[in-house]
């Protein structure tokens, strides 16, 4: 990696904050002290430049995988009440079978459900700035990165492990639905074969909580790229846009916690602050500091989320514009931005990020999530695109 003094002041200004984060702090896992103290670093920062820091708690989830390990649960519940006294087990296990799958998809749709009421809880935060333009305040824009940092577990180990881990997620959510419709069937039907046909859906069910399971004694990530990288880049904005304030825009630099739980963080925001902001726009940044700079077009675990369009044409005549950025779309499965929130609360947005061009997100919830994998050239390159970015949408969002 090349000296911060090899950069432009911007890039090492952000390459400070990354090493902070990832190197003096460490690992942040949600609710938990390195998350707090991730947060105390952004909230410190926003001061010494000048800003008004807000800090606000909330109830969030310890793991991501709790609600997953409780779903696979009681699927294999499920599976092992169906034969115990005919019709009426039979019914329970088609209710807790349906329960799952409706939580499931809730879940990963980042809405409230049964799995989320139950999974264990802490307090977590997320600090704020906001800069106010220099002109008539016409429309908000909302910078994101979250501070928190996720575990190691195998299925992120490898890039062969992630495209396992996306196929298998796939396949357990078909198993799931196979449950439901064989033990339907069974009601209807009194097929005395329900039961073993629907084994293949108790095993994805048993290997999903084995995963969970697994994923949770491994130690969290240092997360340099995911995200100190983003929670760099948002603070080091903060500062430029501080002194040099946009046109028409007021800026929100937002730091969240407990985003590799589904967005606790970003979801209380919003539903905090959705009311005081004016035409709102939002750019979310993941895993900026190793490859693109890349614009998000879709995401998602089973249910997608999509790229506001007038903002992906902005990011696309940038890209044509400045061949020297290298700058592509990509796609996301098997994942989730902060910017599936916005599109939740019907805020315009995209999600700049590091996917590289064969598909891989670069030490993606991996322990090598380390300071010495950061890329000043790729930096150097997002920042000249984000910037571009930010005043393109101050200047013309509204005639795009």
């Amino acid at each position: 990696m090349a000296e911060p003094s090899l950069v432009n002041a911007d890039v090492a200004e952000w390459l400070a904050h990354v090493k902070a984060l990832a190197e003096g702090i460490g690992p942040r896992g949600p609710t938990r002290e390195g998350e707090r103290r991730g947060s105390e670093y952004a909230r410190d920062f926003f001061l010494r430049t000048g800003l008004q820091p807000v800090w606000e708690t909330f109830r969030g989830a310890r793991s991501g995988f709790h609600s997953h390990l409780l779903g696979s649960l009681i699927m294999l519940a499920a599976f092992a009440v169906f034969p115990l006294g005919g019709a009426v087990t039979a019914g329970m296990a088609f209710l807790l079978s349906v329960a799952v799958i409706v939580s499931e998809l809730q879940e990963l749709g980042f809405r409230n459900n049964l799995l989320r009421v139950l999974v264990p809880k802490a307090e977590s935060q997320n600090v704020f700035a906001i800069i106010p333009p220099k002109g008539g305040h016409e429309r908000d824009l909302l910078l994101v990165g979250h501070v928190d940092t996720q575990r190691t577990p195998l299925v992120f180990r490898t890039p062969a492990w992630v495209k396992v881990f996306d196929k298998f997620t796939m396949v357990s959510f078909i198993g799931y639905l196979w449950q439901a419709v064989d033990f339907a069937l069974a009601l209807v039907l009194r097929m005395p074969w329900a039961w073993l046909a629907s084994i293949p859906a108790a095993v994805c069910a048993a290997l999903l909580a084995a995963m969970c399971i697994e994923a949770e004694s491994t130690p969290f990530t240092a997360g340099a790229n995911d995200n100190a990288s983003a929670v760099g880049l948002v603070l080091t904005l903060a500062q430029r846009l501080a002194k040099q304030p946009l046109g028409r825009t007021r800026v929100f630099a937002v730091i969240t916690g407990c985003e590799e739980v589904q967005h606790y963080g970003m979801i209380d925001f919003y539903r905090r602050h959705q009311s005081e902001l004016k035409a709102p726009h939002a750019l979310v940044f993941e895993l900026v500091g190793c490859a693109g700079p890349s614009w998000l077009v879709k995401e998602g675990i089973i249910v997608p989320f999509r790229s506001d369009p007038r903002l992906r044409r902005i990011a696309e005549r940038l890209a044509a514009e400045h061949p020297e950025w290298n700058a592509y779309p990509s796609s996301v499965s098997g994942g989730n931005t902060e910017m599936a929130d916005a599109v939740r609360f019907k805020v315009p947005a995209i999600a700049l990020g590091g996917k590289t061009k064969d598909g891989i997100l670069p030490f993606w919830h991996q322990r090598q999530d380390t300071f010495d994998k950061m890329n000043p050239e790729v930096m150097a390159r997002t920042w000249e695109m984000t910037l571009a970015l930010i005043h393109e949408i101050d200047r013309a969002v509204e005639s795009i």
